[in-house]
């Protein structure tokens, strides 16, 4: 088992299924993201970056693309959800659309590929 699927085991109710739901998108676009920690939260990494975590927190749900470019940049989509540049608060009532977590994690895939190929 993994840190993501680990977290995700302790998970119940609509909280549960709209977090797994986020992982469920981000290993669509990125299967060979592996499973760890970033941040000291469980999280997908990929080519050992951050690429994505979903965490339950006391009052919301947050989405952590381990970026502060994406969010600003995306910024006329964002209305009705409370965000700031390096996280997305949201809830099992108020699920980020998929074709947004779909962009969010597409842009953060390449700016790790754009990191890779700059070594």
């Amino acid at each position: 088992m993994g840190e993501v699927t680990d977290y995700l085991a302790t998970l119940d109710g609509p909280d549960g299924e709209a977090v797994r739901r986020v992982y469920t998108v981000a290993r669509g676009l990125a299967p060979e993201a592996e499973e760890g920690r970033s941040y000291g939260m469980a999280a997908l990494l990929l080519h050992g970056k951050g690429y994505a975590s979903a965490v339950v927190a006391k009052q919301h749900l947050s989405l952590f693309p381990f970026s502060g470019q994406i969010l600003p940049g995306l910024a006329d989509r964002l209305g009705g959800f409370d965000w700031a540049k390096g996280t997305l608060r949201f809830s099992a009532d108020h699920q980020v659309p998929e074709d947004l977590l779909r962009t969010i994690f597409a842009a953060r895939i390449s700016e790790i590929e754009s990191s890779m190929r700059k070594r």
